[in-house]
């Protein structure tokens, strides 16, 4: 599953958003869940495929796999990631114990074809959706993607699961990519929702103190070996808004300096924000969404959550330094990726410019639409 990288000591991956293939993603593909709903008002998942088709036009139904990846797939098999990690923030099961918090997403446990066909390597599974349908529903999540070959971190049986990193070997290295997933209540997981050595649930974040860093450097240093690369993936934040709290500034620099985490991979946002390289490690504050179902929905339009962006970090093996940051834009439209223009592009990167400049960094428009960093704390990289 895993692509090797063209160069011995460079380790290119590939991190995203949250993907959400669930209510009307599901429903256009080959095996729909049922599609009856339990939000105030929108009861049927078709209600979403409606309202995408009346913004953007026709989608196909009983689409096969591939189809909401889109232009991503030449991406991912032109960038040969070592590791595919994506935030999977939606329930794989057929379950109906449904949880009474307004918003329920499901994809039917036969559409994992869907992460198959993007070859995904781990989820991080720590977030505000994953037991939507309840702990059965959890369970079957963990059971399908098990049985599908996907790695997961931040949920399981028991907190001793849920707090298991997802390990990914790197073929002809001798190093691994150690993937640790947690959520923050500010990201709207409940706090009934943290896995306990009895009950399923996610490796819950009860707050960004010191002690919680020298908790997690504890699990960190316990498992991971001179060549490996650790990415800490947290689940934190509104979902609007460019404001980074200081508090979550400080708990990802004391992550790096502590608990030797090489690169934070923050989530929750539904648009990116501000991107910071500290001590020569990567920190995304907020990735955005990747994929979902909101097309039609009115009311955050200036924070343009359809351009979403495929973020493939290159870092030193062994030290986890960074080394390159390369950026593709996608647009979502008719529940698929798609290349941004070249307008959208440049609008993206005006924008991690502005939030980057309290951040130390400032990115490169290229030719062929990608975003590079060309600057952070006045250094060239």
């Amino acid at each position: 599953m895993l692509d090797k990288t063209a160069m011995d000591d460079r380790l290119t991956f590939f991190l995203c958003g949250d993907v959400m293939t669930g209510r009307g993603i599901d429903q256009i593909l080959r095996r729909p869940s049922k599609p009856e709903l339990h939000e105030e008002f929108v009861k049927d998942a078709q209600g979403y495929v409606e309202l995408a088709e009346q913004a953007n036009g026709p989608i196909p139904r009983s689409a096969l796999p591939s189809y909401v990846w889109g232009d991503a797939l030449e991406e991912l098999e032109k960038a040969k990631p070592a590791a595919r990690i994506i935030n999977l923030e939606t329930s794989v099961t057929t379950s109906e114990s449904w949880e009474r918090k307004g918003i329920n997403y499901r994809m039917h446990p036969r559409n994992i074809e869907v992460l198959q066909a993007a070859r995904i390597d781990a989820c991080a599974l720590a977030n505000n959706h994953v037991l939507d349908w309840g702990r059965a529903g959890l369970i079957e999540t963990l059971e399908c993607l098990g049985a599908y070959g996907v790695k997961f971190a931040g949920a399981g049986r028991t907190l001793a699961e849920a707090e298991a990193p997802a390990m990914i070997g790197i073929p002809n290295e001798t190093g691994r990519i150690l993937l640790f997933s947690m959520g923050l209540w500010t990201s709207g997981i409940p706090s009934d929702w943290a896995a306990t050595s009895r009950h399923p649930g996610v490796d819950f974040l009860g707050d960004l103190s010191m002690a919680s860093v020298h908790k997690i450097r504890a699990r960190v240093l316990a498992l991971k070996e001179p060549q490996d690369i650790v990415i800490f993936s947290v689940h934190w934040g509104d979902n609007w808004g460019y404001d980074i709290p200081s508090e979550q500034k400080d708990f990802a620099h004391a992550l790096i300096d502590e608990a030797a985490v090489d690169v934070l991979h923050g989530h929750s946002s539904h648009h990116a924000k501000g991107i910071e390289v500290y001590r020569e490690k990567l920190v995304l504050y907020g990735c955005g969404d990747f994929l979902n179902d909101y097309e039609g929905i009115r009311g955050y339009e200036n924070f343009r959550d359809d351009l979403v962006l495929m973020y493939f970090p290159q870092v030193q093996a062994g030290s986890g330094k960074l080394l390159s940051l390369r950026m593709v834009p996608m647009q979502l439209s008719r529940f698929r990726l798609n290349r941004a223009s070249q307008r959208d592009a440049r609008w993206l990167c005006g924008i991690l410019n502005r939030e980057g400049e309290g951040l130390g960094t400032r990115f490169r428009l290229e030719g062929d639409g990608s975003l590079n960093l060309a600057r952070t704390e006045g250094c060239k990289i």
